[in-house]
């Protein structure tokens, strides 16, 4: 039995390999190694995909976990003792969510992979890995074009008084937030790169306005400029796109890159079923 897992910072999708089966889905929050500890990845493990634990935990024979936060060789620990801890029969591979994302799209030709999700990242793909980079330097220094940025973008022009007066006040409405309700859950509580994203829905129930339209064009672009066309020769390969933000606002997408000469090939909002197909195909 073979396990897959793609997590993000807000959650992990986990597709497990049967013989002669379906794949059986499992679903738990996000497991980004900067943000949680070995025994606190371990907890939410046995509280979010029990089932999977008691039912196959002893029969899974390998695992491969692709992560945001696993970039590093002490990150990769992290996970790893984490999962070893639960399935401690299976061998186990822990890499960064990037390489997973770059299987799903790429396969085995070269490309760029970028992740537009609760947070944003680039890699160049040779077809068998991912070239380190300068980007992924998360929400504050960072993500453009993601989640996270387009909630902090719609938060702060709701302090500011920025938004349209009936945007405004459909916003408010719908979150009744106030400055001091955002500061908490920014400075004083974890996770604020998650609180931040959840407020990109919004921007989804008023994708037709001006006011959105002209948000997630700044966005979008940002990350076209910040991230494409840091590399020298992005015309020449296609630039595939995942994560939820690439999926909601993929017309756009198409739309910007082709006025900039990128050519853009898969966009998909879960890499996960076309990750586990690429690693039993190489297996």
């Amino acid at each position: 039995m073979i396990l897959v897992a793609d997590s993000g910072s807000s959650k992990t999708d986990w597709l497990l390999s049967l013989p002669d089966q379906e794949p059986l889905k499992f679903k738990s929050s996000g497991l980004n190694p900067y943000f949680l500890t070995e025994k606190q990845i371990v907890k939410i493990l046995q509280d979010q995909v029990a089932d999977l634990i008691s039912g196959y935990g002893q029969a899974i024979t390998e695992i491969y976990f692709f992560g945001a936060g696993c970039s590093s060789p002490d990150r990769h620990e992290i996970v790893s003792n984490a999962l070893s801890a639960l399935f401690t029969k299976a061998y186990i591979s822990v890499d960064s969510d990037l390489l997973g994302s770059a299987y799903a799209t790429c396969g085995n030709e070269k490309g760029l992979c970028c992740v537009l999700g609760t947070g944003s990242n680039i890699s160049f793909f040779d077809g068998e890995d991912i070239h380190a980079g300068k980007h992924g330097l998360g929400f504050v220094l960072g993500d453009e074009g993601s989640g996270t940025w387009f909630g902090k973008s719609l938060v702060t022009d709701f302090l500011y008084g920025k938004m349209p007066a009936d945007i405004y006040t459909q916003f408010k409405e719908e979150y009744n937030l106030d400055r001091d309700i955002v500061m908490t859950h920014v400075y004083m509580k974890s996770n604020a790169n998650t609180y931040l994203a959840s407020f990109t829905k919004f921007l989804g129930h008023i994708k037709d306005t001006q006011y959105a339209k002209a948000m997630v064009t700044k966005g979008l672009n940002e990350f076209i400029e910040t991230n494409i066309k840091s590399y020298p020769e992005y015309h020449k390969y296609k630039s595939h796109f995942v994560g939820s933000i690439a999926d909601t606002f993929g017309a756009e997408l198409i739309a910007l890159c082709a006025a900039q000469n990128i050519e853009v090939g898969k966009i998909i909002k879960h890499p996960i079923n076309d990750l586990l197909q690429f690693i039993l195909s190489r297996n």
